[in-house]
């Protein structure tokens, strides 16, 4: 285990932020403890046990400390500085018990690094499975609630674009397709012969096609916050089911945009096809009557159903992205086979047409 703290975890840095969230009114953080350490992909996430020279009621004892791992700190200062700017701004906004806690963060462009401090739910919240074993059906089933209610929350709320989250404008998305395209050549010259010709041929329409597909977007109707990141294992369950809610968490990648994209990356590029064809019906009708629960009106299952069709078309451009982040094969190579899958199970392809 990798036990060397980074500076945000030293105790005065630690009491300053405390005491800028409020939570340390008097004395200070006089030692830090490493509880867990743990590598998770592209980030290291210290559990930090918190030891006060004095009573401190309020002040919590631990936090999460997310830093980058060395190797991507530079590639993702971006997602770094965009998921601080959640927590600090958006994330008060949020419903009650929905996203851990903010107790601070930083980027130092210079070095370049970037930290989070937020709420240790340890003791009372775990991961559903441990990846990449899929969860249990009512494990996911209170997964995609957890997805609904975020949803549901901003729902072509009139901040949307004003002061939460921006519109990409049809010239800032046909750049993107541009940047898009230029990097899908270079991912198609390397995989040479392991990217199909048949898989080539539906890349090209789909580049071909981005702009009119990009209409559902630019519409600006039925849209929300959306994760952008939303695979289960970055949700946390209650281990008391009846005490507690469900917790969403890593916000690196959150935009507004067509809510459907979340689930087709939870579903259709998470699940092989015999676990799709038994979880995928079933999630989205609990997905459809929690938004109505919710309170969200004027968007039919029909309409879900388009959505989330399109969505899973979307996502063949994932794992291109993530290629070019240097994301693992063992990440990116799997996600393609199965959106794949999905977009042949759905008849995604049509949607080139």
């Amino acid at each position: 285990m990798t036990t060397a703290l980074p500076p945000p975890a030293e105790p005065a840095q630690l009491t300053d932020a405390l005491r800028e969230a409020g939570v340390l009114d008097r004395g200070a953080v006089a030692e830090v403890t490493v509880l867990a350490d743990r590598q998770v992909l592209v980030s290291r996430i210290i559990r930090l046990g918190l030891h006060y020279d004095r009573p401190a009621p309020d002040a919590p004892a631990s936090l999460i400390l997310k830093v980058p791992l060395p190797a991507f700190a530079k590639s993702i200062l971006q997602s770094g500085r965009h998921e601080i700017g959640f927590y600090s701004g958006l994330a008060t906004l949020m419903p009650p018990r929905l996203v851990p806690r903010y107790f601070g963060g930083a980027v130092d462009e210079d070095v370049p690094v970037w930290h989070l401090l937020l709420e240790d739910l340890t003791d009372s919240h775990r991961l559903a499975t441990e990846w990449p074993l899929p969860p249990s059906l009512p494990q996911a089933e209170a997964i995609v609630r957890a997805l609904a209610r975020l949803h549901a929350a901003w729902w072509d709320d009139s901040r949307l674009g004003v002061s939460v989250g921006s519109f990409a404008s049809r010239e800032d998305t046909a750049e993107h397709g541009d940047v898009f395209a230029g990097h899908y050549r270079r991912f198609a010259d390397q995989l040479g012969d392991r990217l199909s010709p048949q898989r080539r041929a539906i890349y090209d329409r789909f580049i071909v096609s981005m702009p009119r597909l990009l209409e559902r977007y630019h519409e600006r109707r039925n849209v929300s916050i959306a994760h952008g990141d939303a695979h289960v294992w970055n949700f946390l369950l209650p281990k008391d089911e009846g005490r507690d809610a469900v917790r969403v968490f890593d916000f690196d990648q959150w935009r507004i945009n067509v809510p459907a994209q979340d689930l087709a990356y939870m579903i259709a590029m998470q699940l092989y096809p015999e676990r799709r064809s038994v979880a995928e019906r079933l999630l989205l009708d609990c997905y459809y009557q929690s938004l109505l629960e919710y309170g969200v009106t004027g968007y039919d299952r029909a309409a879900l159903d388009r959505d989330y069709r399109l969505a899973v078309l979307w996502h063949i451009s994932k794992s291109v992205w993530q290629w070019t982040v240097r994301i693992p094969p063992l990440i990116w190579r799997n996600n393609l086979e199965r959106i794949f899958l999905a977009v042949d199970d759905l008849g995604s392809v049509e949607l080139l047409d």
